[in-house]
C-alpha cells in the first residue's frame, strides 16, 4: 500500500468544485471496453501529483464515476493509463465521486467500484 501523507491542502478534500489544478492527458484505458480517461492533475497550491481516471458513457450519463489520488514524482512516470486502475488500488486513499454515486464525493481504499 502506497502510504500518503495529508497536508490540510484544498485538493485533499472530497469535493467536486476545487479546480486549482494542472491537467495533462495521459490517454485511454480500453481495458474490458471500459474507455475511461487517465489525466494527470498537479495541484497548483501544494503542488503534489494525482492521477485521475474517469468512466463515461453517453448512453448513461447516470453511470459516470470518477476516482483520483496522490501519486509520487517518482512513480508518476511508471503510470499509463493501462496500470491506473491497478495504481490507484494500491494507494492508501483516493476521492471519487459521480453521477452513479449521486454525485456524493467520497474518501475510498483498496479495490475501485467499476460495475456499472
Amino acid at each position: 500500500m502506497n502510504k500518503v501523507q495529508k497536508l490540510g491542502c484544498a485538493c485533499e478534500k472530497p469535493t467536486s468544485n476545487y479546480t486549482e489544478y494542472r491537467t495533462s492527458e495521459l490517454g485511454i484505458d480500453h481495458t474490458y471496453g471500459r474507455n475511461a480517461e487517465v489525466s494527470i492533475q498537479q495541484c497548483k497550491l501544494c503542488q503534489r501529483i494525482w492521477i485521475h481516471y474517469s468512466i463515461k458513457s453517453e448512453n448513461l450519463p447516470e453511470t459516470e464515476k470518477w476516482y483520483k489520488g496522490i501519486v509520487s514524482k517518482k512513480d508518476r512516470p511508471q503510470i499509463t493509463p493501462e496500470n491506473a486502475l491497478e495504481f490507484m488500488e494500491s494507494l492508501e486513499w483516493y476521492v471519487y465521486g459521480g453521477s452513479y454515486f449521486g454525485n456524493a464525493v467520497e474518501f475510498g481504499e483498496g479495490k475501485l467500484n467499476l460495475d456499472l
